[in-house]
């Protein structure tokens, strides 16, 4: 096998994707342990051999060129990989930092309280959350997962369902007591329905219902909405502003606690799918195996 590159090379590949990471000289300096000005030579050594403008320099700001960033997206996996396989032969398993994007109920009710957990078995991988209800690009956002409602139409990514979310309509009993207990789905008509609007176009998400054996979508009224962070209709609906369609697992304590009660439930069962998203890559990092796996079982649990 023939030599391409030699060890300052690989270094300053490496210290090249750590400025592009953080997006300074300096952060990658403190980072790496060294002088700002080690890491510029670094990276003009890596222009002058490639013959291109890596970054777009200003006086306080650095960024990637178009073929700066070109050459990131394929050069960043490689390293990661050696790096997984030096920790895979050197016994020390998955490492490194993994950064995941979450939408919000999903974050705190299923995946937040399992960290602790994942990092007892994988105590050198360290987790970044990002927790919003809108999609990420996995390119531009450097995300290595992220947990959404649906698969995208995207051949670049896998997709692992994780569960089918029962959802269900829940008022609190002060405001059933004032404006009674809706007893068929015509009768939503006459109650405030609090509504959430879609991150993705701002429109209304209708409430999902069985009727007579099939799925029914219907749009409901009411003079609250919220908007980005489902878990407001919930703490309105715990306040008696009225009805919301939510997650069962979002409101199970607080249906066992009296706070929440469920209405309709004889047009219940419908569900929405979560799922887990992860880059199609030939080689898949140690540390989004690891998570993976330890997701989908927990979860299966």
């Amino acid at each position: 096998m023939t030599r391409h590159f030699d060890d300052l090379q690989l270094g300053s590949i490496e210290m090249f994707c750590l400025a592009a990471e953080l997006s300074s000289f300096t952060a990658a300096a403190n980072a790496a342990g060294v002088t700002p000005a080690a890491v510029s030579r670094s990276v003009s050594r890596l222009e002058a051999r490639l013959g291109i403008r890596l970054f777009v320099r200003s006086t306080r700001h650095i960024r990637l060129s178009d073929e700066g960033l070109a050459y990131f997206e394929q050069v960043r996996p490689a390293i990661a990989q050696l790096v997984d396989a030096e920790r895979q032969v050197g016994g020390q398993g998955a490492a490194g930092r993994l950064r995941i994007s979450l939408p919000t109920p999903y974050a705190h009710y299923r995946v937040l309280p399992l960290l602790p957990a994942f990092r007892d078995q994988y105590p050198n991988v360290d987790v970044h959350v990002h927790i919003s209800n809108r999609n990420v690009d996995f390119a531009d956002d450097g995300y290595d997962l992220s947990v959404r409602g649906r698969a995208p139409d995207d051949s670049t990514l896998i997709a692992r369902k994780l569960e089918d979310a029962e959802l269900m309509v829940v008022g609190a009993p002060d405001y059933l007591r004032r404006r009674g207990t809706p007893q068929s789905l015509d009768d939503l008509g006459g109650h405030d329905c609090i509504q959430f609007d879609r991150p993705s176009s701002g429109r209304r998400i209708p409430w999902t219902f069985q009727r007579d054996g099939e799925s029914a979508d219907i749009l409901t009224e009411g003079p609250y909405s919220t908007a980005e962070d489902v878990l407001g209709g919930v703490s309105l609906a715990r306040a008696g502003a009225g009805l919301f369609q939510t997650y069962r697992f979002v409101v199970e304590e607080d249906l066992r606690a009296n706070r929440l009660t469920e209405v309709l439930q004889r047009h219940g069962g419908s569900t929405r799918p979560f799922v887990l998203l992860y880059p199609h890559a030939r080689h898949v990092s140690r540390r989004v195996r690891a998570f993976v796996d330890f997701l989908v079982d927990r979860l299966a649990r």
